[in-house]
């Protein structure tokens, strides 16, 4: 991931946080402080959403809030994407917990818009962590390399320890969704090889949605590639790009990523339609945007053609990393319910 692609994915990030809505807004709690610096995970300051407090995660999209009905016994554990997007890194090559500021931030972009998507296949949870600061994906030097890879280690530590607490404390047998986006998919993919892979828990896993990274064929042998929409214990993962369009890096890969279309969610349907779309969502929290774009698998990425939306003339990024969840929210939304249902009837 270079810095030009980089630089647009933060200012299409930076316009989804100026368009957002204040839903859930005054109840949220950022102004706290952690000494130590270690993240605690029996403080729920410590949880971007947890079902035992009331946090963006619930918000529900109005269109969407008719005949809503949360599933209480599925564990959602979403781990959120890159949101220390600090070019000079000046908080560090990782982000504090307690920093109010990337808090709110985080919270009303990925938490709101992303990890809101599973709030009614189950109980969602997404844990604070020390994350990688963006920069940590492009290192410059050998010692960036260094300091990058113990950045990661620590962002992954955290996600470790929290994934371990609520297992401790809150799962109690639930079936589980992982669910994950960019840097959250780095560690999401090492969480689940680590407690899942070849383990008791797999059996608990309904599937897992690794979207933002590539997924190696080879990089799990017991847990396979999801290839139809009511498989379970499976995973789905794609990276979203304009129509034609891959980056260097895609291009210098070794391997061919595996790819799910997210309308279809069917190998063998690998193109979509974007009349299959049932609604995306983008800058209007409760204005859900039927159509908005197609879904094509094309080796290794997600292709779509250019989105249709009030203002996209001006949208000249190929790369729609920012908006990997949100062109297909509903979708996903239906799927996560749908690969409950089927797991119920295993």
């Amino acid at each position: 991931m270079n810095q030009k692609i980089c630089l647009l994915i933060l200012l299409a990030t930076l316009l989804i946080t100026s368009c957002s809505n204040r839903l859930q807004k005054s109840t949220a709690g950022y102004s706290f402080s952690h000494p130590s610096g270690t993240p605690d995970y029996s403080n729920l300051d410590h949880w971007a959403a947890h079902p035992y407090k009331k946090d963006p995660s619930d918000s529900i999209p109005l269109p969407l809030r008719k005949g809503y009905q949360a599933d209480s016994s599925v564990d959602v554990f979403f781990i959120h994407p890159t949101t220390y997007t600090d070019t000079q890194r000046l908080l560090g090559w990782n982000a504090p917990i307690d920093n109010t500021e990337l808090n709110t931030k985080t919270d009303y972009t990925t938490i709101l818009f992303q990890a809101s998507i599973f709030n009614e296949a189950g109980r969602v949870f997404s844990p604070r962590y020390r994350q990688a600061n963006l920069s940590s994906y492009f290192p410059v030097s050998a010692n960036d390399t260094i300091q990058a890879l113990a950045a990661f280690m620590v962002a992954y530590e955290d996600v470790k320890a929290a994934f371990t607490y609520y297992l401790q404390h809150h799962n109690n047998g639930h079936p589980i969704i992982i669910a994950s986006h960019s840097q959250g998919t780095t560690h999401a993919k090492r969480l689940l090889k680590e407690f899942f892979e070849g383990t008791a828990l797999q059996k608990q896993l309904v599937a897992a949605y690794l979207v933002g990274i590539p997924l190696e064929p080879d990089y799990f042998t017991a847990i396979k590639p999801c290839i139809t929409p009511y498989q379970t214990g499976c995973a789905c993962s794609w990276r979203t790009y304009k129509e034609g369009y891959k980056p260097d890096y895609v291009l210098k890969e070794k391997f061919t990523a595996i790819v799910t279309n997210p309308l279809t969610w069917d190998e063998g349907m690998p193109a979509a339609d974007r009349k299959m779309n049932k609604g995306g969502l983008l800058l209007n929290f409760n204005k859900l945007l039927k159509n908005v774009t197609n879904a094509k698998v094309n080796e290794g990425v997600l292709w779509t053609e250019k989105p249709h939306f009030f203002g996209s003339l001006f949208l000249k990024t190929k790369n729609y990393h920012v908006a990997d969840l949100n062109f297909f929210y509903l979708s996903i939304r239906e799927n996560a319910k749908q690969r409950v249902s089927a797991f119920r009837k295993k």
